[in-house]
């Protein structure tokens, strides 16, 4: 008898692909198959030879980039020295998710399929392309792929004998169970952050708790947006970083927010549980202690204020005991109510706290249980580091635009981490925030004699006030900056800085108001009228140009 394995690895940025990955591994445990998914980097990719069946799930990000979590698994499948029938045993197919508003769309998918079969793969499908830009989204492609696949692998690995595939209507068993503690057991502390072991380099899975120096207003009261400037102090955490670098920041949901959670599903927020996989094997949830307070899980873990996907509505039809619910639950996770799905939920920006205030008798049904099978985790958000070691040693600055904006529904949207990060007052004692730092995409010239042109709108200069800062700190002088926003009285951030270095020399600035006069006047108006500058830079002195929005 053929065992029937499944192995689902996927490689995901902002959790679509993972999404993808786990509905497979849903629909493979509904087929009998023993099943795991995993992300690509936490794969040990030399048992890859001694798969019988995998499927590939993943995203490409940025210019055709692969994403974080298969950055190690991709170099080693390129390497030169694989031998051609490295992968002759394995029958596999590819999912791509991308964006066909981008040149690259699905170059990770493509470019893995075909890699996959030059070391010797059977490929079971061609390679399935998902695409955002879809009216019905990505799944409008997958749907009708995954049935052609599940066939495909039944003919190959049939059904043991005397088994079904277990109906769409019963629910799957969750991945943990939570078992609560006597209520007089000792608590876990309060800040339960998994601090950096010494010696390590904080990581996604050991971040730094920094402390906030300052958290400082930069747009006028009177202007619509509310931009910060905050510093951190990262003195002792070994954080070393350059001009580009972006650093990662794990956020956290408001305390009204968890509250009004732990209310509508019935949950005491102080008390404590541990965590059992269901099945042997499954990993726990690497940024969750053991013990831990349901108060904890709500607000640094269980993402309460996405924007909930379809397998979201699925999951929740199960728990239902009031029929007009269930209905409506049940025709958001249906092939055809994704048009109705998009209207309720991700064209008005409604968050899971939101939609299960829509299904109140649902809501106080779900199980604790499969509370981590229901909500993602909270993703870290990636800023822009505005400053230079070399200026601000054992500091790093961010520039962030609080996110808040308007749709059809009453309350303004507010984006999680900047509102959380905004709200921080260092004034009040010991403010920490979680976070690590990431290699950016932007290098700059080692050539002390190479000129920089840097076009920055808004809080897009953010990476060249670091660039600025650690050039003028190695005495460069070639720096020239295109800085644009609305007024110059309201939103000009850094103006005393930039107006020093020109005075002394080491920046030449240009500046683009647009509302501050009856036209409109954009950076790239500013480039237009100093052509000949840009060009002699240029042509004459080989200027690298960045762009930042």
């Amino acid at each position: 008898m053929v065992e029937r394995k499944l192995l689902v690895l996927f490689g995901s940025q902002t959790g679509t692909a993972q999404d993808t990955a786990e509905r497979i591994g849903r629909e493979a445990k509904r087929r009998h198959f023993s099943c795991r998914v995993e992300a690509l980097d936490s794969y040990e990719v030399a048992n890859l030879i001694k798969e019988p069946l995998v499927v590939f799930v993943c995203a490409t990000t940025g210019q055709g980039d692969p994403p974080d979590n298969m950055k190690m698994f991709w170099r080693f499948l390129f390497r030169k020295n694989l031998p051609p029938s490295s992968l002759c045993q394995l029958d596999y197919a590819v999912v791509g998710l991308g964006d066909s508003s981008y040149p690259k769309f699905n170059f990770i998918a493509k470019k893995l399929h075909k890699r996959v079969l030059q070391l010797g793969g059977n490929p079971l499908l061609p390679v399935v392309l998902g695409d955002d830009q879809h009216d019905l989204g990505p799944d409008a492609v997958i749907d009708p792929w995954l049935l052609a696949l599940w066939d495909k692998i039944l003919t190959l690995y049939p059904l043991p004998p005397g088994l079904e595939i277990i109906s769409p209507d019963v629910r799957l068993p969750p991945k943990y169970t939570l078992h609560y503690l006597a209520e007089d057991s000792p608590h876990p502390g309060g800040s339960l952050l998994q601090l950096t072991a010494p010696g390590a380099v904080p990581s996604e899975l050991h971040p730094f708790a920094a402390r906030v120096v300052s958290n400082q207003r930069v747009t006028a009261g009177s202007h619509f947006q509310d931009v910060r400037l905050i510093e951190f102090d990262i003195s002792g955490s070994g954080i070393t970083f350059s001009a580009g670098d972006v650093v990662m920041i794990q956020p956290q949901n408001r305390p009204e927010d968890v509250q009004q959670f732990c209310q509508l599903l019935r949950l005491d927020p102080d008390r404590c549980f541990v965590l059992k996989p269901t099945e042997p094997g499954t990993a726990l949830p690497a940024l969750l202690p053991q013990p831990c307070t349901i108060r904890y899980l709500v607000t640094h873990y269980l993402d309460i204020s996405c924007v909930p996907r379809r397998s979201f509505f699925q999951l929740l039809s199960y728990f239902s005991t009031d029929e007009l619910e269930r209905e409506k639950l049940q025709e958001f996770s249906s092939a055809q109510g994704q048009e109705e799905l998009y209207s309720y939920c991700n064209r008005p920006r409604r968050t899971t706290l939101e939609v299960l205030w829509d299904f109140p008798h649902t809501t106080c049904a779900v199980p604790p249980d499969y509370l981590l099978d229901l909500i993602p985790l909270i993703r870290p958000r990636a800023f822009s580091i505005a400053s230079s070691i070399l200026a601000h040693p054992d500091r790093i600055q961010i520039l962030v635009a609080v996110v808040r904006y308007k749709t059809r529904l009453s309350k303004p949207r507010c984006g999680l981490c900047s509102t959380w990060l905004a709200s921080l007052n260092p004034d009040q004692g010991d403010v920490r925030v979680p976070l690590w730092v990431k290699k950016g995409g932007m290098k700059f010239p080692a050539d002390p004699d190479t000129p920089v042109i840097m076009i920055g709108p808004g809080t897009g200069v953010a990476p060249f006030r670091a660039a600025i800062q650690e050039r003028v700190a190695q005495g460069r002088r070639g720096n020239c900056l295109f800085f644009g926003c609305r007024q110059k009285s309201k939103d000009f951030y850094c103006q005393a800085e930039w107006e020093e270095l020109v005075t002394k020399g080491f920046l030449t600035l240009f500046t683009a108001f647009s509302r501050d006069q009856e036209e409109k006047v954009y950076v790239q108006h500013r480039i237009l009228e100093n052509r000949r500058l840009v060009w002699e830079l240029l042509s004459s002195r080989s200027a690298f140009i960045y762009l930042a929005g």
